[in-house]
This record gives C-alpha cells, structure tokens and sequence, in this order.
C-alpha cells in the first residue's frame, strides 16, 4: 500500500490509526498540523486546510531534495478537497482559493520557517479578487505580502531590502504606517517587489500558483536543516531525526475591513498566571501585522466591546480548548466579515510564576490531577522564585562585558570591591550594595563575601571557594571569568580595552554567567508565594527521597527549615573555624611547639564550638543534624606560602627606611612573626594537600583536636536536650579510605560521647558514620559498614579522585574544552557522573547496606541540588540527598518528579 504523505485536517481519525498515540500522532502531523486537526474534529471554526508529514520532510531530504513518489499527487488531491469544502478554485480569477503554508515540527521550534501568506495570487487573480471584493486596497496588500513573504523565506531574497520599498513609498505618500497606504501604493510597491526578485535571483517572480505551492512546501523542507533551526535543536536537546510537516490552510482575512480583525491571546495571564484572557488584536489587519509592532495594538477588553459576540465566542473557545488540552492555550485567531476563525492553538509559554499558579489552579479546578501539576513545573522554574533576576529589558539595553561559569544564580548590582575588608566595611557603610571581585576567593575571604551583593571572579569552577560559599549563602556568582585583568595595585579591574576602577558599578546575572557594565534594574520575586508554597506541599506527598541542607550557621539552618529541610545533611565545622574571634585561635593551636600550648588553644575553641552546635540544634528540633569533623588541610588557616615570602620582602625593603627605633622594633616584630608562620606553613607544605593530611589523618594525627569538636557537639546535645529540644546529633568522619582509620577515630570520639551522657544523666540518639569521597571508601564500603552507622557521599572530591582532575584547575582549563568537543558529554562538577561515580555510589550503597541492612545513605555535595543527579539518587534508592537551603525547594520538586517517573515507568506494560 503507498504511504500516505498528506492528511486532511478533518482526517484525525485516520492518523491515528495509522500513528498509534497521541505523540505519535504530534510526531507524524507535527504540533501545528495535530492541534489543527484536533479542534476540527471538536468543531472549533478552522480554515480547511491539510497536512503534508514529517515522514515526506524526511524522505524529502533523504532523497537528495526531492519528492518522494505520490507525494505531489496527495498534495494536489488534497487542495481539490479543499476546494470542495470552500467553493472556491486555485488559480481562478472567480471565486480564487489562496491559502498559507507553515511549517510545524513535533515540539514548538522558534528559528523554523517564518509563514507565508496568500499562496495562489497572481496579476489574473488579483484582478479577479479586486472584481469580487470591490477592495484593491485590500488586494494588492495581500499581494505585496505574497511577493515578500515569498521571497524572503523562499527565494532568500533580504527582507531589509523589501521594508526600504516600504518605508520609501510612504515618505513619497507623506504617511506615517502602513495601513495608511493607498491601493495604488501597494500596486506599485508590488510591482517594484517583483522587480527585486527578479534582480536577486534572476528569474521572475512565480505567476503558476502551483509552482508557488510547490517550492512553499519545498521551503519547509530544507528549513528543517537550517542554521537557526539546527542551533535550535542543539540547545533544546531536540532530536535532529524528527523533522517537520508542512501546514497548508485556507486563508481567511483579517484586513478587508473594519468588520475584520486578526489577533494573539492567552486562556490564561502568561505573566502572572491569572485566569483571565489576555491578548492583543487589531482590525483590519493580517496576522504578523499584530506581533511586527508597525501598528499600535488593542488589548481584548477592547475587542469585547467593538465585537461582543465575536468576543463571546472567542471567550467560549478558549475555555473548550483550555479544558480539551488540560492546559493555558496560545492561540491565533482572525475575523473576517464578523465570523470568527481559529488558525493555531498550542500550549502557551509562560514566566515562572506563571506556569507554578497555572499549575495550581488547573489542579483545584479539576482540570488536571496534583500529579500533573507538579510534574508540569520545572525545577530551575523554581529556582527563579529564590533570587532576585535583572528585569529582561533593562538587561537587554546594557551592555555585556563578560560572560564566565554561572555558579549561582540571581542578579546582583553593586560597587566593585577588591578585596574582603574593602567589600565588609563599604557593605557596613550602608551607601551602596557590593560586589566582591577577586581572582579567586579564599576561606578568609568569607566575611567581604558575606556582606557582599555578589561575587565575581577571574579564575575558579563550579566547585571553587567562591562558587560553594556563594551558593551557600545564596550570593549570586560568576566565576572563572578569564577576561578580567584584575589589578590589585593600581585598583582597577580591565576587559579588553574597557578600565573598571574600584568602587564603579557593575551588575552580574549568576543564572546566566553574565556581567553587565553600570546598574541594571532588577526584579525580586518571592519565595512566600502561597501558590509555590501549595506546589511544594504536594511534592512533598509524592517523593520518597529525604531532603536535608547543607548549613553552617544556625541563621542558614532555620531558612532551610522553612524552605522544608528535613534536617542537615552537611554541617562544615571548618567554616566555623574561619570567623574573626575563631581564626587566631585556630592559627595559635596550629603554630604551638609542645602539646600543652596546643590543647591550651583547643580548650578555648571548645565553648565556641559548643555555642554553634548549640545554635544549630535548636533551630532543627527534632531534625537530624549530621556534622562533619574538620576535613580541609591546615594551611588552609594559615597565609599562604607565596604570601608570606612576598611580605617579608616587602617589610625587609621597608625596614631600611625606618628612621625610629620604635617603627624599626615593630618592624623586626613582625619579620619574625612572619617568618615564624612561614616556618610553619613550610612544614606543613604538601605537593597534593587535598590528598594529603586532611580529615581523618589529620584527626589521628591531632585527636585533640577531633576530641575537643566532639566533645562540643555532645555538650550542646546534652544542653539543649535538658531545654527540652529534640536533638538527633549524626558525627560524620570524612576522607575514610580504610576501615582501620575508621575503626581507631570513631572508638575515641564515641568513648567521650559516652562518658559526656553519662555524667550528664542524659541520653540522646546518636550515630557515628562516615562521608565517602576517595573511591576505595566505596569499594570497601562492606567493611566501612562494620564501623559507620550511615554513609554520606562527599560528590565533590569523590568526582575530583575519581577522574583525576583538579576541580578548581579544570572548569578554566581543558574541560571547557572538553565539553565543547564533545568529549565529556556533561561537566561532571554540575551534574553528575552516573556512569562512572555513579557507580561507585551504587556499589558502596549495595555493600554497606550488605553488611548493615537498612543502612541509612545520602549525599552531601553539590550535586544534591542537581535535578538530573537527585533523579539517580532516587533510582539508586538513596535516603536523601543534601544540597545548600537555597537550592531545597528545588530538590523538593526534582525529588517529586523522580518519584513520579518511577511510578510512571512502572505502571507502563512492557
């Protein structure tokens, strides 16, 4: 049997049949050309028209560009057809036929073939036409856009050089719009658009209307494997295998009177989601006429009272096709003579606020189920509601001086700040907000961070300093900007040819990795949205995966609470180590030469640790709090080694013109302080430090030092406990690669929690594990299971260890190159590495569990806000995932979906 390449729109049924489903039927039409029979089939008013496949598209390009057999024959059948239902003739100057040609892939493709209108004139037609409707004015603007339209998108002939025929006739008219044109201008501008074409492609324009209809569909084609469409396809992740049907349909006018109007609306408010019509029209107008902004548009309040039963009918529609779809619909419409015609409806794109409140309502509306609605609501949609974002048009007109990594997203506006204390002491001023540009930021760096807007710098990756603090706390960020010269000398910051001086203004959209010059307006949405907050509620009956926070601080504790954290999954005690009254005790214990002065500086870090544990306990009552002991290596508390060399040759230069002895002894002070830290941190030097004397080497080698922070965490256990607070402390040993290790740190941190309770008279619930970040912890996690009570995969250095690649090193190196080869398919820093450090999460989640059944196992790295990554998390039945409090209502969500899918998959026969 030959195939059938064209399908009438009021043959649906037929389609079906052939297709199987519903998205195969979308596949096979198209979105366009299905939608377009659908509303046939419900008796919505559509033009008549048909639809050539996207398996002809296919076959079409397969062969060479050229037809496949048959295919011309159903297309001519088909306009028959046509002509049948309308009583109208293609090509006849009596009663003619014109109709339009759109392409229409699967999924909604902006880039694909702009429409062409009023296929079928000619200069007998036009006659004919002028004879009939007595209105030439009307004729030949329907003509000119024939000859433009077709010879923009067919004959690739400039558009530029049509609008300056236009825009010239006009000034000879001494008018100022189209629409105020005579019939005379249009004929002669149609005449002089002929001319063009002809000039271009050194062929007249086509007189057969069937050799327009022809290379129309032809043009729909090879715009399949356009530039713009392929680019399109890329970055939506579109298949390149679908290809597109061609839409063929009836014209009807919107500009042959003030009885005729043309117009775009929305079922529903595209901003803001409010259940109320929203659009615009105009009358007597033709279709692009509406979104060209030659003319200035009515809203539909205004078409409800010029034509109320139009209107009406409209408004009537609109609720059918909204109910049928089960979603807001963006629809086209066009009078002609007071009758109403619908041309396309599709689901309408929306802002995020949008889509969260459609989705809601829909579901209290009956429309759709609460499933539905939040498996329509994307995650990073989510996200939007969390960070401020710089206002699309104000953004638009400013000027964009630098893109690099976008680690955090919002917008922030600020006043450059070069380093930490500048940042820290304009932000306490109160003048004007910051932003903290560094080449890379530091854990001393923390406070101008925190006081600062946003951070920008020249050199890091999606796991940096500056990228893990910044999502911490919430600072939009964009890193590893490798155009930014900054100079910390002459205080200037340099891109390209441009000088930014300390203290000018820049603006930094994190979601997109973008830095703007000067201040650019911004919006703050709101995460108290109650219609978010109802979305979220439901995610929550839906997943099956824990979601925790990673926080430091008992502030960042309760905001992930109240952004529907179910406890800390990651508590850093080393950022603790890092605030001002901390670090010099830190750096004091780190520096002493005997054991006493050691355990003297360690015994005044005690009650502060105590004090933080205490403050993190009370705001997650009754929540786990899982703390990991001090992981980073020691220097990392010390200035560094580069640093010191190069002030002590600057302060040896300046001794040598002191004139007092008093500047001179202040001077020698501080040589020998320098030198004596610069002893120290020599000694504690490493070729590899994050693979050196960290975590728990470093609490084998110090146990003072992991006594004193276990001691502090059950301490303030035991305090808040004895408040009434339901606490739930989990001590988590990091960097374990041997269950040895393990094995030797857990029974002295345990012994000390044992004795604490029991002089206390108080017993809490407790656990000791083990965060995995090395891969041989999760080969062996059997064994790492005899010891640990729950498994945390430390994703961050597992992904590091396991690739070997330098986090901070290879997202301004060769992974960018990398990706952008195709080589890594994804930054395994972002999203992660399923196939590989997957793995090795699978397996140690099978082992350990293996040993201790029931084993409780999460993750605490960046990834745990990963939508892609909290998916496998969920199919690898992980407990929870742990991710920064802004990042929760998002891996709620992600959790909900992956949850979902699941289900989905399993109620789907094989």
């Amino acid at each position: 049997m030959a195939e059938k390449w064209v399908y009438l729109f009021h043959e649906l049924d037929q389609a079906e049949r052939h297709a199987g489903s519903w998205d195969n039927v979308r596949a096979l039409l198209g979105g366009k050309g299905a939608n377009l029979a659908d509303m046939t089939r419900l008796d919505v008013p559509v033009p008549p028209g048909f639809t050539v496949t996207t398996k002809a598209c296919n076959a079409y390009l397969d062969a060479g560009e050229t037809f496949p057999d048959d295919l011309w024959n159903q297309e001519l059948a088909a306009l028959r057809s046509i002509e049948e239902m309308t009583g109208k003739k293609f090509g006849s100057a009596e009663q003619p036929l014109l109709v339009s040609c759109r392409s229409g892939a699967k999924f909604s493709m902006p880039g694909m073939m702009d429409t062409i209108l009023n296929i079928g004139l000619n200069d007998t037609v036009a006659e004919g036409l002028v004879r009939l409707t007595e209105d030439p004015r009307f004729v030949y603007d329907s003509y000119r856009r024939l000859v433009q339209m077709f010879g923009s998108v067919v004959l690739n002939v400039p558009d530029e050089v049509f609008e300056a025929v236009i825009s010239a006739r006009r000034r000879l008219a001494g008018v100022e719009i189209d629409a105020e044109l005579s019939a005379d201008d249009w004929k002669m501008v149609t005449s002089r658009f002929k001319e063009i074409v002809h000039t271009y492609t050194q062929q007249a324009f086509p007189d057969d209307p069937y050799e327009q209809l022809r290379l129309a569909t032809e043009a729909v084609f090879k715009s399949w494997n356009g530039k713009r469409a392929f680019d399109y396809r890329n970055a939506a992740g579109i298949s390149h295998d679908l290809g597109t049907a061609v839409n063929i349909q009836t014209m009807v006018f919107g500009n042959m009177g003030e009885d005729c109007a043309t117009g775009v609306a929305m079922s529903r408010n595209a901003s803001t989601g409010d259940p109320a019509l929203e659009g615009d029209y105009l009358r007597n107008a033709q279709g692009e006429d509406v979104v060209a902004g030659i003319r200035l548009t009515q809203t539909l309040d205004d078409l409800a009272a010029a034509m109320p039963e139009i209107y009406r009918q409209f408004e009537e529609i609109a609720k059918r096709l909204e109910r049928h779809y089960r979603n807001m619909q963006d629809m086209e419409f066009t009078i002609e003579h007071g009758k109403l015609w619908i041309l396309q409806t599709r689901d309408g794109k929306r802002t995020a606020q949008a889509e969260v409140r459609i989705a809601v309502d829909m579901a209290e509306e009956g429309l759709i189920s609460r499933e539905v609605a939040v498996a329509r609501v994307k995650p990073e949609q989510v996200d939007f509601f969390l960070h401020p974002q710089l206002e699309t048009k104000a953004r638009a007109a400013a000027r964009l001086i630098a893109r690099g990594l976008n680690v955090s997203p919002g917008a922030a506006v600020g006043k450059v700040a070069l380093d930490a204390d500048t940042a820290e002491m304009w932000a306490k001023e109160g003048k004007q907000a910051v932003i903290m540009v560094r080449p890379e930021t530091k854990p001393d760096d923390v406070h101008g961070m925190l006081a600062s807007e946003g951070i920008l710098t020249s050199k890091g990756g999606r796991t940096s300093h500056a990228a893990l603090v910044a999502r911490q706390f919430g600072k939009p960020a964009v890193v590893g900007v490798a155009e930014l010269d900054i100079d910390l000398d002459t205080r200037e910051v340099r891109v390209a040819d441009l000088v930014i001086k300390e203290g000018e203004i820049l603006s930094l959209d994190g979601t997109l990795g973008e830095v703007y010059l000067g201040a650019v307006k911004t919006i703050v949405p709101d995460i108290s949205n109650p219609y978010l907050n109802m979305l979220l509620t439901w995610a929550d009956e839906f997943r099956t995966l824990g979601v925790r926070a990673n926080a430091d601080y008992p502030e960042d504790a309760e905001r992930a609470r109240s952004y529907g954290a179910e406890g800390l999954g990651l508590v850093r005690t080393e950022h603790m180590f890092f605030e001002v009254d901390r670090l010099p005790l830190v750096q004091e214990m780190i520096m002493a030469k005997t054991p006493t002065e050691r355990v003297s500086a360690i015994e005044k870090l005690l009650p502060l640790q105590r004090k933080d544990f205490e403050g993190l306990f009370r705001a997650m009552d009754g929540l786990p709090v899982i703390i990991r002991l001090l992981d980073p290596p020691l220097h990392e508390f010390l200035p560094s080694y580069e640093e010191l060399i190069r002030d002590l040759a600057d302060l040896k230069v300046r001794l040598q013109h002191y004139q007092t002895m008093r500047d001179i002894d202040v001077a020698l002070d501080e040589i020998r302080t320098k030198e004596s830290y610069l002893e120290r941190v020599n000694a504690l030097r490493e070729v590899n430090p994050m693979l050196g004397t960290r975590g728990v080497r470093l609490g084998l080698l110090i146990p003072e030092l992991s006594k004193m922070q276990v001691q502090a965490i059950f301490e303030a256990a035991i305090l808040c406990a004895r408040e009434g607070v339901s606490v739930h402390p989990e001590v988590m040993i990091p960097l374990v690669g041997h269950v040895n290790e393990l094995r030797e740190q857990k029974e002295i941190l345990q012994q000390i929690a044992r004795d604490l309770m029991d002089e206390a008279g108080i017993k809490v619930p407790y656990q000791f594990g083990t965060m995995i970040e090395i891969p041989r912890g999760a080969l062996t996690a059997d064994e790492l299971a005899q010891e640990a009570e729950f498994f945390s995969f430390g994703t961050n250095d597992l992904t590091q260890t396991t690739f070997g690649i330098s986090r901070d090193d290879a997202e301004v190196g060769f992974l960018i190159d990398y990706l952008e080869r195709g080589i890594l398919p994804e930054n395994p820093f972002a999203t992660l590495d399923q196939a590989g450090v997957g793995s090795l999460l699978k397996t140690g989640t099978l082992l350990g569990r293996k040993t201790r059944p029931g084993l409780e196992v999460g993750i605490c790295g960046e990834h745990g806000g990963d939508p892609p990554t909290i998916t496998f998390c969920h199919q690898i039945g992980l407990d929870y995932i742990s991710c920064s409090p802004f990042r929760v209502p998002v891996a709620r969500l992600a959790a909900a979906h992956a949850a979902l899918a699941a289900k989905s998959h399993e109620e789907t026969p094989a």
